[in-house]
């Protein structure tokens, strides 16, 4: 005789699903972010060298 009473599932695994679910959203937000970003600022050309942004910049001074 087959039993017609579906398995309940737990609240433990509706709570590890929910967590993974928001994992992963917050996964994509920061590869989206990441691309947002990379897409905004350009790549230096080849053979440049991109400035450090924590240096101040200092202009070339004309006694040397």
């Amino acid at each position: 005789m087959a039993s017609n009473a579906k398995k309940k599932t737990t609240f433990a695994k509706l709570n590890r699903e929910n967590a993974l679910r928001e994992r992963r959203l917050r996964k994509e937000a920061r590869r989206d972010a990441r691309r947002q970003a990379a897409s905004e600022a350009p790549a230096p050309p080849v053979g440049e060298i991109a400035p450090d942004p924590e240096q101040p910049a200092t202009p070339p001074t004309a006694d040397a």
